[in-house]
């Protein structure tokens, strides 16, 4: 006996063709709608009072996500139009915040480019006044890299020593409390502060002079608060299944933190870290008070007055003349180029650790 199978009326779709996503927006729709925005944004831009092009670009990206939700309203319905519209506001926010980085980065390069040369970098300011159009960055390079270095050898292991204590030993203790609300009341301190309370108890009350290690001590207050709480938060990310698993075998909570927990968090310290040396290596207020500055090189941090990066730029850039203005420019690109450096040699560090 055979069964009668059914067939599928004529001009019905498969089982292979079913649209199980419902309707879709055409693909000529959305760059229709982004040409229809720019267009009304370049009238508004002409035959109004508007004429900011900053204020343009965000008229024209706004005018996109309205014509966009109501075309997608309209085919997709309710639920894929506040979708779309979601993620247009979070690559909106993400192209915004990204404006201003590569803006600055862009600038800098372009400016700092034309002066940055090999003689810049190998010859100091010793006897060049603001119309001469020689003169380099080496003393301030070099001062940069010894204050930048003492201060992560002091504020490195402290910083990590204080986060391992509060992570691994002083959870829910009155102590940890107490050292949880001075390391924010340091992440909030103005780097001006810092500057002031070295200059005031260092140099003033215990007769030391402006130097180098002066300045390092400064830029120690800034980095400790951002190491400890980056620390911290790598630490608590570590799963206690592995420290219960180190213990289960018998080893000492210490070797346990040496070997498992700080091994397994390295990636997110090294960030850590490197975002507290970025935020001091462009300090200038601390460092105008505590080390003065210096044209001639000066290669000892603990003794006499000591030239950085950041007060090279802001001396050269409060200068009229061009000459100085441009050596300002390829000061703050040296700068630059200093950080991601040691960025890439912390990342490269960390790897080969964690390998």
């Amino acid at each position: 006996m055979t069964t009668a199978t059914a067939e599928a009326p004529a001009g019905a779709p498969s089982d292979d063709h079913l649209h199980l996503k419902g309707n879709q927006l055409p693909a000529y729709v959305l760059p229709a709608v982004a040409v229809g925005a720019i267009a009304v944004a370049l009238v508004l831009y002409f035959a109004t009072s508007i004429q900011g092009k900053v204020q343009t670009g965000l008229i024209a990206i706004l005018l996109y996500g309205i014509g966009q939700t109501i075309a997608s309203t309209l085919v997709e319905g309710g639920r894929r139009a506040v979708d779309r519209f979601a993620r247009t506001i979070i690559f909106g926010t993400l192209l915004l915040a990204l404006v201003p980085l590569v803006a600055v980065l862009v600038q800098v390069l372009v400016k700092g480019a034309s002066r940055l040369d090999i003689s810049f970098l190998t010859h100091s300011m010793a006897g060049i006044s603001a119309r001469d159009a020689g003169g380099g960055v080496y003393a301030a390079l070099i001062g940069t890299l010894e204050q930048i270095g003492l201060a992560s050898l002091i504020s490195i292991p402290f910083g990590v020593l204080v986060a391992v204590y509060l992570v691994e030993y002083g959870r829910r203790n009155r102590l940890s409390r107490t050292i949880s609300f001075f390391v924010d009341v340091l992440t909030g301190l103005p780097s001006i502060v810092a500057g002031l309370f070295i200059f005031a108890f260092y140099i003033l009350l215990l007769h030391q002079h402006q130097t180098g290690f002066a300045g390092s001590l400064a830029l120690v207050i800034l980095m400790i608060p951002t190491v400890v709480r980056s620390t911290e938060e790598m630490l608590k990310l570590v799963p206690n299944e592995l420290r219960e698993a180190s213990f289960a075998l018998g080893i000492e909570r210490w070797r346990t933190i040496m070997k498992v927990v700080i091994p397994t968090a390295l990636p997110g310290i090294v960030t850590g870290v490197m975002l507290a040396i970025s935020r001091v290596a462009g300090e200038t207020a601390p460092l105008l008070l505590t080390i003065f500055g210096n044209d001639y090189i000066n290669s000892n941090p603990f003794v006499g007055h000591q030239s950085s990066l950041p007060i090279f730029i802001f001396t050269e850039a409060t200068k009229p003349q061009a000459s100085a203005i441009a050596r300002a420019w390829a000061g703050a690109l040296t700068l630059i180029i200093l950080i991601m450096l040691l960025n890439l040699i912390a990342r490269l560090v960390s790897r080969r650790a964690k390998a």
